[in-house]
């Protein structure tokens, strides 16, 4: 089952949204306001992609943090970060199974389900 994480008052993600719903593609949506996080995903997620990619450091969460922490963040602060902040990650995160995927682009998201087999 593909999964598309995010906030739901988020204008990226209701790009995302609206692009998988036109093309008809089945997915569960997780705000992770409303449902959380678990630990497990999120260290599955910093595993994968590296917390480089999956931190996003453009939002108001990150440019609140201290500056020491982050200096020195790396997989296991940024683990305990995101858990404590959901919003610091880089909005939306799809995981489609065999792949996770952050960010939305059209022509990125056009490229994953034409290239890849569900």
């Amino acid at each position: 089952m593909i999964t598309l994480y995010g906030i739901k008052n988020c204008d990226t993600v209701k790009k995302a949204r609206k692009w998988l719903d036109n093309q008809s593609v089945e997915y569960n949506f997780h705000d992770v306001r409303e449902d959380g996080l678990d630990p497990k995903t999120v260290e599955l997620w910093l595993e994968k992609l590296g917390w480089e990619i999956v931190v996003n450091k453009r939002s108001t969460t990150w440019k609140e943090l201290d500056q020491a922490a982050r200096d020195t963040m790396n997989n296991t602060s940024a683990l305990e970060a995101i858990l404590k902040y959901p919003t610091l990650f880089k909005r939306p995160l799809l995981d489609i199974g065999h792949e996770l995927h952050c960010g939305f682009s059209a022509e990125k998201y056009q490229d994953i389900f034409n290239h890849h087999t569900l």
